[in-house]
Formats: C-alpha cells, structure tokens, sequence
C-alpha cells in the first residue's frame, strides 16, 4: 500500500504521437497500483489508440489534462463523447471504445485486465476491415 502523487507521475511521463501497433506499445502509461481485476494507469498521448475492450469489468477514464474524444461502439450505433480536463466517463464491460487526442491528453484509468485489442477500422465480427498506415 501506497499513496501516489499524481502530479509527479504527470511530470514524469514523455509525450507520444501514436501511430501503429509498436508507437502504442511504447507509449507511456505509468501503473500506479493493482485495482480490482487490474490497475491503476496515468498516461499522456497524442492521436489515436487502437480498439479496446475490457470483458471483465467497467473502465474507468478521467481527464486529468486536455481533452480526448472517445468513442463506445454501441449495439445500434457509436456514442461519442468528448471528455476535457476534470471530467470522466465509465466505458461498459465488453464494449470497444478508442480514444483520440488531437492535442497531447493525460489522463487517469481504472482499466481492468486482460485487454484485448484491436488496429481494425472496426474491431466487431464480421466487419474487420484493416486501416491502412
């Protein structure tokens, strides 16, 4: 057990351009701590990251500087959000979401594991058509 300081975890991250599978897995998200089924992340980037999805549990995303557009593929249609510094926003169990930053983003998680991932234009069966780039 321990406490975290979160403006030294902020301070001590680099900023990322993501593109592509090996820029995400290089991109700094800092694990502060074991949660639940998962962690505790701080992460700073720029740009897209792939599809995500969680199926063991709920994740939890605050904007703890600038602001990141994120968006959930529902069962009828995508709900986008756009989320700035302060507010936050829990992404359902088993549902794909991606997050894109257009300026740099730091932000906070509850994210549980495992992860599954995604560089398709859309990650659901049937439609997994790979982006080019």
């Amino acid at each position: 057990m321990e406490a975290h300081d979160l403006q030294a975890s902020r301070r001590a991250l680099s900023r990322r351009k993501l593109k592509g599978t090996a820029a995400f897995a290089s991109t700094p998200f800092a694990k502060l701590a074991s949660f639940n089924r998962g962690g505790v992340f701080v992460g700073r980037f720029t740009g897209h990251t792939p599809w995500e999805r969680h199926r063991h549990g709920d994740e939890l995303v605050q904007i703890l500087e600038g602001q990141v557009d994120l968006t959930v593929l529902g069962t009828r249609r995508p709900v986008h959000v756009t989320l700035r510094a302060g507010g936050m926003f829990v992404v359902p169990r088993g549902r794909w979401h991606r997050q894109y930053a257009r300026n740099t983003v730091t932000l906070l998680s509850a994210t549980p594991t495992p992860t599954e991932v995604s560089f398709a234009d859309d990650p659901r069966p049937g439609r997994r058509r790979k982006r080019s780039g």
